[in-house]
């Protein structure tokens, strides 16, 4: 098929047949059209979007790209997926809690992407192997409940170059090509209930609520569509979930959580989410007795065993459950300092992402190599009142150079005012087949 005629078509706003789609989606996974055909059809896409038809024909054809699975892991296999932000480590706070609770978590998760972050590359800053044979991935997933792995070469293969090209070319922010990216990996992978957490603020992909509930909505039908038990919340993403950015930073936050050590909206989050998938695998009646479950085992310690099994299971070190301080480990640490006494009013969690970026957590370009010591654990929130000098964050740092320019970043993103200002919202919707709750 002529490919630059797809391109053409898409770029001038018209709808792609369903061979169209077939053969942009092939030719994604089999590298038979080359990176910069595939990058000027998304940047099509991006700015022409698609309607519900192509987006559910680009799903289904990137879900058959690669392997269809069809665990067996003694229960309802289960997934949860975000949107992505800065400071979302709710995967390493939900995951043991609800393995603790009987469910049967299959998971697949991504690495960072644009200014947020990525499970995978938390994982792998402890040691854990993220890539798993598919009997060994469903074994773990039966006998201790619950496994986290990269996405594989055979499962939806052409998202995992279009992923990557999203990545570098701007077009992360387009709700087709978010939706289908999603929900192809979660129908290919078999989750038989899947839990969708779309971030909304500053920091999301889709920063104004309409949009981001239009992409929950369109994710919700497209699974319902398949067959697969679907809810979305919508959360918020005006500032970092955690107070700890930064892949190793990020594994001590959620550690120290399922020790007891620490709450916060990193928590009040996880639960939430963590109460939905109780509910998707069966595991749950309804999510009140989901998050009773989950706040028992938190209590109990028996998520933190779970984390503990789970990091063994993928040869990580497990010694951070015991010791999660050593994980704040950097050549330099410094606070950097507010300017003035005021009111945290605002920030841009975008930006603060960047500031991530600038230290070495993230990546510019696909290729590159990140420094899992780095990051900044924010001291204060939206709302909170700071003295002049007072740490807006502390960074961890590699060298001068990239503090210097991850300080300028921080100080730029935080805005101080004067006036009180209300804490940020946590959630704000629930999206089910049956419709919208909002909060």
């Amino acid at each position: 098929m002529n490919f630059p005629a797809i391109i053409a078509d898409k770029k001038f706003g018209r709808a792609l047949t369903g061979e169209q789609i077939e053969a942009f989606v092939r030719g994604a996974a089999d590298k038979t059209v080359p990176d910069y055909q595939l990058s000027a059809l998304l940047m099509a896409i991006r700015l022409n979007g698609m309607d519900a038809r192509e987006t559910a024909d680009l799903t289904l054809a990137m879900a058959r790209s690669g392997d269809m699975l069809h665990p067996d892991v003694g229960g309802i296999p289960v997934d949860k997926h975000s949107t992505g932000g800065v400071g979302d480590t709710t995967t390493l706070v939900l995951v043991p809690l609800c393995a603790a609770c009987g469910a049967k978590i299959a998971k697949m998760s991504g690495r960072g992407l644009g200014h947020t972050g990525g499970t995978v590359d938390k994982m792998e800053s402890i040691g854990m192997r993220t890539s798993l044979p598919e009997a060994d991935f469903l074994r773990q997933v039966r006998e201790i409940g619950c496994a986290v792995v990269g996405q594989s070469a055979e499962l939806a293969p052409a998202d995992k170059t279009l992923y990557a090209l999203r990545d570098t070319t701007a077009t992360v922010d387009s709700l087709p090509l978010i939706a289908s990216s999603i929900m192809s990996k979660k129908l290919a992978s078999g989750a038989q209930g899947i839990v969708l957490d779309v971030k909304v603020g500053s920091g999301a992909i889709m920063p104004d609520y309409a949009g981001s509930l239009a992409l929950a909505k369109t994710m919700v039908d497209i699974g319902t569509r398949a067959g697969r038990n679907v809810s979305a919340l919508l959360t918020g993403m005006d500032e970092p979930l955690g107070s700890h950015v930064g892949n190793m930073l990020e594994v001590k936050d959620a550690v120290e959580i399922l020790r007891g050590e620490s709450a916060g909206p990193l928590l009040t989050v996880s639960l939430a989410l963590g109460a939905q998938l109780l509910t998707v695998g069966g595991v749950a009646a309804n999510p009140e007795e989901g998050e009773a479950m989950l706040r028992r085992a938190l209590a109990d310690g028996s998520g933190l065993e779970k984390l503990r099994q789970l990091i063994r299971a993928q040869g990580g070190d497990e010694s951070v459950c015991d010791h999660p301080e050593a994980l704040a480990d950097a050549p330099i640490v410094r606070d950097v300092a507010a300017p003035r006494a005021g009111v945290i009013a605002r920030m841009d969690t975008t930006l603060l992402g960047y500031a991530a970026q600038e230290l070495g957590a993230g990546r510019r370009q696909k290729t590159d190599q990140i420094d899992p010591r780095v990051g900044f654990i924010m001291r204060c929130r939206v709302g909170d009142n700071l003295s002049a000098g007072a740490p807006i964050c502390t960074v961890y740092a590699a060298n001068e150079d990239t503090f210097a320019g991850a300080q300028q970043m921080i100080l730029r993103a935080v805005e101080i005012g004067d006036a009180p200002t209300p804490p940020s919202r946590l959630i704000y919707a629930m999206v089910t087949p049956q419709g919208v709750t909002e909060y």
